[in-house]
């Protein structure tokens, strides 16, 4: 799954210990969905795309 959860932290300003911090994970679980290398549980997308404004798909997309 693709994200634009890096990009959308950057434009809020948000450091990655910021976000983590307000959603309740570690910042390596941020840097590893930035990344593409963990894909979050349905709970942590949603609470993502609430603090970020923006509706889930929005921000996450399968991949082709």
């Amino acid at each position: 799954m693709k994200n634009i959860v890096k990009q959308l932290r950057k434009q809020a300003g948000l450091r990655q210990e910021d976000l983590a911090k307000q959603l309740g994970v570690s910042r390596q679980t941020i840097i590893a969905i930035e990344n593409d290398k963990y894909d979050p549980t349905l709970e942590l997308a949603m609470k993502i795309a609430r603090l970020l404004g923006l509706p889930v798909e929005e921000i996450f997309s399968l991949e082709d």
